[in-house]
């Protein structure tokens, strides 16, 4: 499962890059909890748990089977 987030991370990275942030990837749990490290200017947005919620995880729950939520570390 770890691999496909890695791949949707990817796809929604140059969105977050284009406002000069970024995110890292911290941990996938066995029970689908993804662990993401927001940076740059997204790291200190007061959006950053918009962006966290609707763009990220919503992306990750569309598309990787087992993911349960995303959690900024």
């Amino acid at each position: 499962m770890k691999e496909q987030v890695q791949e949707v991370l990817e796809l929604v990275r140059p969105h977050l890059q284009a406002d000069g942030g970024d995110v890292e990837l911290v941990d996938v749990s066995d029970d689908g909890i993804v662990s993401v490290k927001l940076t740059g200017a997204c790291g200190s947005c007061p959006m950053s748990t918009m962006t966290l919620k609707m763009g990220i995880e919503r992306a990750l729950l569309e598309r990787v089977p087992g993911v349960k939520e995303v959690v900024q570390v």
